[in-house]
This record gives structure tokens, sequence and C-alpha cells, in this order.
């Protein structure tokens, strides 16, 4: 592998920014969301359209150099960025067009979940994506794509339509259903293994105002609520989504200050429709399950739910987390979920079980990469805080904790962006299960060197 020239500029001829170790920038470009990992590229290479990314992907090809790919910059494995090599930024590249009469959305990769709901909900449609909306989309949608909105409308990659794909030799296709439909398939789940997309184009959905928030319990209910949530779940109307969580109430506004620092049981909620209709659907919720310490479910725009929790994790913070693909939830497995989440190194250290039930089961196994089919929650524990000082304590209880669960879950994979930087191959194949040898023949016809390989990757050696 070689190393970056000093006279990259020359080669390249960009209109944009090439940031070098010891410019004024390289510090604050070179910075990744999660902030227990550090990471010293040789130049990062801030592309502002289609041709500056196929100069950029000609260049790091022949001359032999490791190649990253950054959208929103949001994967909590580093991922998009490496050492010693060329980043590729995409963040620039921020075009959204809504076409409201047919209900799609074009966006391109440096966009934000955020940004791209913001412009939908003009027209009153969003794309179903994720639960942050500082989340770049790109990421996002490669990787699969859960959220608020899945159980009624699927994964994100259910929704695309289509997408403009730089591929490893410079060349611009389109991948669709009837165009590189093999390509179309191995992107709706598979990553960034195949290309740089530079343009997604969605379906979206009606969607405007939402009656939504969270429910804190305290955690001596914990198994109560575990136990009832198993079960309420698969009679949920698919318009209701919860989302549960064990965790700690922040010490800051807007929780109430007599509960900072208790540790709960929570729901996390989203009904699509109105407030009436939406009381209607959680009263079943509200009659099941014990007085909460607080209830803070109201009407609001999608757009604000979507951004709630976004002042809890800004850019900066310590994180390493574990997923799982969740089946089914045994007593056993809620007695070492209260076990361990109650006893979280930080406040904002937490165990989430998003559903990944209802409309995303009505799309097959093998219909696109995404291996999570068969699941019925996507599980990610994390532990997150701002000091640096903590990170040894974060790690060892998140490993800890999911050592103890992924013993309960039968898939033997996880939501790929759900990884840290740590997994190994084997946990990249179980994620994709039947779908890895079909990803692995799609990647040896696409990108054969496997220039694209900072990444959950996909080797193209493992093509039969």
């Amino acid at each position: 592998m070689n190393s970056i020239p000093a006279n990259i500029s020359e080669h390249l001829q960009m209109s944009e920014e090439i940031i070098m170790p010891g410019s004024n920038e390289y510090e604050a470009a070179r910075a990744l969301y999660n902030a227990m990992l550090d990471k010293r590229p040789g130049c990062i290479v801030r592309c502002t359209n289609v041709d500056e990314v196929v100069a950029t992907i000609n260049y790091a090809r022949d001359k032999d150099l490791l190649l990253a790919i950054r959208g929103g910059g949001h994967n909590g494995a580093g991922l998009g960025s490496c050492d010693g090599g060329l980043v590729l930024d995409t963040g620039a590249m921020k075009t959204i067009t809504v076409d409201a009469e047919a209900r799609t959305v074009s966006v391109e990769p440096g966009c934000t979940q955020g940004e791209v709901d913001t412009e939908a909900s003009r027209y009153g449609l969003a794309v179903p994506a994720g639960i942050v909306s500082t989340t770049g989309i790109a990421g996002l949608t490669l990787g699969g794509g859960h959220g608020y909105l899945s159980r009624q409308y699927g994964l994100t990659i259910d929704n695309l339509i289509e997408a403009e794909v730089v591929l490893a030799n410079g060349s611009i296709v389109m991948a669709n259903e009837n165009e590189h439909a093999d390509l179309f398939w191995a992107l709706r789940g598979g990553g960034g293994n195949f290309g740089v997309v530079t343009r997604f184009t969605f379906r979206a959905h009606p969607v405007a105002e939402v009656y939504a928030g969270p429910i804190f319990y305290d955690i001596a209910h914990a198994g109560e609520i575990l136990r009832w949530y198993r079960d309420f779940l698969p009679t949920a109307p698919r318009k209701l989504s919860i989302t549960l969580g064990i965790k700690t109430v922040p010490s800051t506004a807007p929780f109430p200050e007599e509960i900072w620092g208790r540790r709960i049981c929570a729901l996390i909620v989203c009904y699509n429709g109105s407030e009436e209709d939406g009381m209607a659907a959680m009263a079943a919720v509200r009659e099941a399950t014990p007085e909460p310490l607080m209830d803070g479910m109201m009407q609001m725009p999608f757009v604000a739910m979507q951004g709630l929790f976004d002042g809890l994790l800004p850019k900066g913070l310590q994180w390493y987390w574990k997923g799982d693909f969740v089946e089914e939830i045994s007593d056993a497995a809620i007695a070492d979920h209260i076990a361990h989440g109650s006893k979280s190194p930080s406040e904002l250290s937490l165990m989430h079980l998003y559903p990944v039930d209802g409309a995303v089961h009505d799309v097959d196994a093998g219909e696109t990469a995404w291996g999570g089919r068969t699941a019925t929650w996507s599980m990610v524990i994390a532990g997150i805080d701002p000091d640096p000082a903590k990170a040894g304590a974060l790690r060892d209880w998140a490993k800890g904790y999911w050592e103890a669960i992924h013993a309960h879950n039968r898939h033997g994979g996880a939501y790929v962006n759900f990884f840290s930087e740590d997994e190994d191959t084997a946990r990249v194949k179980a994620s994709y299960g039947d779908n890895y040898a079909r990803l692995a023949t799609v990647k040896r016809r696409y990108d054969p060197e496997n220039l694209f390989r900072v990444n959950q990757n996909i080797d193209p050696k493992d093509a039969s």
C-alpha cells in the first residue's frame, strides 16, 4: 500500500479542498463522530460533484492508496476514515430534490437524515430512515436503515428506487430493478462495498404530525415491561412504533429534575397519525403498564420527533457499541437485560430494542441483501460518555452486556451499522446469512480488487 504523494493536488486538480496533515483544517476535518477512535488519514479530499468523485476514485486506485468513503461521518466504527490513506469526503454534496406528485425524494450522499426530513416535510412527506437526525443518509441507507416508520413502511432500503453509483473502475452506472439489478440488490443492505453512491432516489410517504415521545418507568418495573412488550408488539398496529430502552434519565432539561439520574426502562413511541388516534392506540399500553415516572408523549411534527434526542448525542462523545438481531426475548434474556442494563457506567449509556417487524417482514429474506428479515428487533448496546477516561469502562460494560445477551440470540448476526471497529469476518457473514455468498459474487463482479474495503467488508475471494 502506497503513501499519499505530497503533490496530490497537482494530479487531482480539484476545485475544492484537499486537506493534508499539518494544514490548519486537518485536525477538525479528520475528527470522527466517535471520539473513542483516532485516525490520521494521509489526505482528505472534499468532493463537490460526481466528476470529482470519479477522479478521486481513479487516483486512489491507480496509486494503490487505501481508500475510505465518508458521507455524513456518523459511522460508529470510524469507517468513514482510515490511517495513512485517502478519505473521499462527500459531505459537501447536499442537493435534495422532491417530486411531490410522484412522492419521490432524490438525495446526494452528503445529506444528513435531518436535512432530508426537513425538505420532504415541506410537502407532507417522509422517507423511512433512522432516529437521530444527524445521521448521514448514505451510510444509513446502505446498511439497511430502520427507525420510527419501519413497521409501517419498511426499511430505508425497501424504499430505495434507484442509485447512481461510481464503481471501482471509475464508471458511473444507474442501479435499479431493471439496470444492474444485481448491484441494486447488493446495495440494499450490503454497505459501502460496491462503489460510491452519488445519488439515492427514494419513495416517500405521507407523514406530517405524529403522536410521539418517551415514557419512562422506574427500573424496578423493567422485567414486567419487557415481558409485556414482547407479547404486545406483534398485535400493535403498524402505525405504532415502540422502541424499548434500558437507560438512565439524563441530568438535563427538558427532563424533570426530580428524576435526573434515575435508572429507567423507557418506551420511545411514535404513532403516525392524529393525537386522537394515537391516544386510542396507546390506551392498551397505558392500561397494561405501571404508573410511569414521566409520560412525554404529545402531538408534534415528525421532523421534531426525528431530532428529539440530537442534543444528547453531539459529535465527539466516547462510543462503544455492539448489536444483535433478536428473534425472541426469553425470560432468561430478560433477567440478563436487567442485571447488566441497570449497571451502566454513565448516564448516556443504553440498550435499545428497535422493532423490525410489520412491513419489514413483508419483504422476503432474499429480496434484498439485508440479513435481518427473520428478526423482530434490532438491538444495540452502547456505552457512551464525553469523558475519554471512561473509555475502558464503557467498552467493558457494553461487551459484557452483549456477551450475556448474545448467548440467547439464535440469529448470530446484527445490523452492520451497529458494529464497532473490532468486529470480525465471522460476524459480517452471520449478519448476512444466506445472502453472503451472493454478495461476494456481486463484489467480485463490481470490485474484484476490493478497492472499497474500509467497511464491514465482503471479500470478493469468497465468491464461489
